[in-house]
């Protein structure tokens, strides 16, 4: 997200997490002159979100200060050294991976104790944001050892199927693409939609 008008919007919806995209190859990217005033107003339990694709530790570590975030997604190929360097400046990291019917779950061991969370997302060429879902049924060969972000093409309509996972680690649904008027300005109502759905269906 990136405008103040539509982040309040949502804000308002107490969402646990919010993404901001640092990555300047993206639709969604924030921009150079991004503004701690679009977020400092957050109430705290909201997690301000930086997301990162293959960016350096200064380049991370320089968001985090400048935006106050809580979180770090590290949407790329990153390190386990590199995970270990952001995790040690004192935010949540969440590393994302590309997931499709031939993902080898023995890649995510390495990280295992450097990050706090994985996030499962389509594989496509580019990174997220694709608005297509990978098949869910292969999360059963994921052996539910660390809470995951299930993320890539979900819509408003997949909240029963989502809450039929309840017998796998999902600790957040991530929501983008399919509740967006435009890149990086989400639909209020449908999120809101979505957000009450789910959360009644708990």
């Amino acid at each position: 997200m990136r405008d103040a008008a539509n982040i309040q919007a949502i804000s308002n919806l107490k969402p646990d997490y919010l993404g901001f995209i640092f990555y300047p190859k993206s639709p969604r990217y924030v921009g150079l002159d991004f503004a701690l005033e679009n977020i400092v107003h957050l109430p705290q339990h909201i997690k301000r979100t930086g997301v990162f694709v293959n960016a350096t530790e200064q380049e991370i570590a320089e968001a985090v200060k400048k935006n106050g975030l809580n979180a770090v997604q590290l949407h790329g190929k990153e390190s386990v050294e590199l995970c270990i360097k952001v995790k040690q400046k004192g935010v949540e990291v969440i590393k994302a991976f590309q997931i499709d019917e031939d993902f080898d779950f023995d890649t995510l061991k390495p990280y295992s104790d450097v990050c706090d969370f994985y996030l499962f997302d389509t594989k496509t060429k580019a990174y997220g944001g694709s608005g297509h879902k990978f098949d869910w049924e292969i999360l059963e060969k994921y052996d539910n050892h660390k809470p995951i972000f299930l993320s890539g093409g979900i819509t408003v309509d997949d909240v029963e199927d989502i809450l039929n996972l309840q017998h796998k680690n999902i600790y957040a649904v991530d929501i983008n693409s399919k509740f967006e008027k435009l890149p990086a300005l989400k639909d209020v109502e449908l999120v809101r939609e979505f957000v009450e759905n789910f959360r009644g269906g708990m």
